[in-house]
């Protein structure tokens, strides 16, 4: 849990790297692959993943623009990266500059149940890096090698001469 706004701030720089580094790794067909026949697809999770980072915030009293046109998913995967790269960093901005140390201690109805402010951004971070994983596995099923999240994909073991990587 957060103490600090410093905490959470340094995490969640942290884990937007790692996401852009997944995000610009895709393909614009990339963004074709389904989860399955009627399932979503790669390009709506990562669009979502992307999208959904202003509305929660916003969900959750910070004054914040949205993304315009959520629901029309691009077509081009940079323009999904380079928005995630300027949702990521202006909520960095919105949250240091509207809340407080204090206000993460703060309680509010979330998802039906009282939390802190502190344990909704926390959920924030879990919500992407939820969808994060989603969209690498999709990826893999797409033809293209993920970037390493927490460690390196297979590809990148067998160059460091691991015949069998660890699961």
């Amino acid at each position: 849990m957060y103490v600090t706004i410093s905490n959470f701030i340094n995490e969640w720089n942290k884990e937007a790297i790692l996401t852009q580094n997944v995000l610009d790794g895709l393909t614009d067909d990339s963004l074709k692959q389904q989860v399955y026949s009627e399932g979503r697809t790669l390009g709506r999770i990562a669009w979502h993943l992307t999208t959904s980072i202003p509305e929660y915030l916003a969900e959750f009293g910070l004054k914040i623009d949205v993304v315009k046109n959520a629901e029309d998913v691009p077509t081009s995967a940079k323009e999904i990266a380079e928005t995630f790269k300027n949702v990521s960093s202006n909520a960095t901005k919105v949250i240091e500059q509207q809340w407080t140390d204090e206000s993460l201690k703060e309680v509010q109805t979330a998802f039906r149940r009282e939390q802190s402010n502190a344990t909704i951004i926390m959920g924030l971070i879990k919500h992407i890096v939820h969808h994060r994983g989603q969209v690498t596995v999709l990826m893999r099923q797409a033809g293209i090698k993920p970037f390493g999240v927490y460690g390196p994909p297979k590809e990148d073991w067998i160059q460091f001469g691991v015949e069998n990587p660890p699961l």
